[in-house]
């Protein structure tokens, strides 16, 4: 591949470190649906979790910028349109998706020309670990925002993934009493050990739930969602089926259930910095471990990597070598 060069408005960024999410091994396998309505082609550079160190500017941004640790949003909007103009720039319908969607290529690389617009700078408290954590955290805070939680709520999440577990942390970052429920005794037993109450389907308590977040990709969980949440409460949508997945309008009418429907971490990008920063959340437990840069392939086609642990969460660093990330850097 040609190295990247930074266009009007871009800066460069050396890339240190990138999560592999469930979108990319989509792609990987062929199974993304943007591939077959035409938002998506190979050849295609993924990774859009990623953090990494500004080392060059086009000659019309600041020089201010060189030197500064920075992630940024995965939707880029053409900033010009309705809108865009009016603060949706993550549904604008000329938008590039960094890594997914219109050809704008990813952070899998060594370096990445990325535009100065949707850049955000990590502070010293955020480390390079949950900096590449940032994005999908996005998804998940604003999740737990249209959730609309009090004091003490008790909300059910489907879906015991990086997404699922993020929405966790921020719920109970927010005083919320936090359920999870699963079907992989190792991923529910992963969200045990952090200190979460785990359920199966079958096992599933017949509680009111003053909120219901659907972080799965399971295509029966958005009725059941709508079946399981208190009349006049919410359920969320952050989660993608590979097939339609359906609900009952006259449910969601009858029980006076307000849907919302999450895409994308654009406005939740500086609230989620502002809570790693501050130590109110930290996602650092969810990487299992790090591959380097060419064996990324492997781990897109599903293979986890033996010196894993038990985290969801597998980090791509570019330069250094394998790792599994320490307790002290837990703690």
């Amino acid at each position: 591949m040609p190295d990247a060069v930074p266009a009007p408005g871009e800066v460069l960024i050396a890339i240190r470190r990138a999560g592999i999410c469930g979108t990319d091994a989509e792609f990987y396998s062929g199974a993304m649906q943007y591939l077959h309505d035409g938002n998506a082609s190979y050849p295609i550079r993924l990774g859009h979790e990623w953090m990494g160190v500004v080392t060059a500017v086009a000659d019309d941004v600041a020089p201010s910028w060189v030197g500064r640790r920075v992630t940024g949003d995965t939707m880029l909007g053409c900033g010009k349109c309705y809108r865009c103009l009016d603060g949706r720039h993550h549904v604008c319908e000329h938008r590039f998706e960094l890594g997914i969607r219109g050809g704008k290529p990813g952070a899998l690389a060594e370096r990445l020309a990325y535009p100065t617009r949707y850049l955000h700078h990590l502070p010293d408290e955020v480390d390079d670990v949950s900096g590449a954590l940032v994005e999908p955290a996005g998804n998940a805070l604003r999740a737990v925002r249209a959730a609309d939680l009090s004091v003490g709520d008790r909300l059910l999440v489907l879906g015991s993934g990086t997404i699922g577990l993020l929405v966790a942390m921020f719920a109970r970052a927010a005083d919320a009493e936090v359920h999870i429920m699963g079907k992989s005794e190792d991923t529910l037993g992963f969200a045990r050990s952090l200190g979460y109450t785990v359920w199966t389907a079958e096992t599933l308590p017949g509680l009111p739930w003053d909120a219901v977040i659907d972080c799965s990709n399971a295509a029966s969980l958005p009725a059941k969602a709508l079946d399981l949440v208190e009349p006049g409460r919410r359920v969320v949508y952050v989660g993608l089926a590979g097939s339609p997945s359906l609900i009952d309008t006259r449910a969601l009418a009858l029980k006076d259930v307000t849907a919302v429907g999450i895409l994308g971490a654009s406005q939740a990008l500086d609230g989620v910095i502002d809570a790693f920063a501050r130590g109110a959340v930290d996602p650092r437990p969810l990487v299992a471990g790090t591959v380097a840069l060419d064996d990324v392939a492997s781990v897109l086609a599903g293979e986890r990597p033996s010196h894993a642990g038990s985290g969801p969460k597998i980090h791509v660093t570019v330069s250094g070598a394998p790792e599994r990330p320490s307790e002290r850097n837990h703690r």
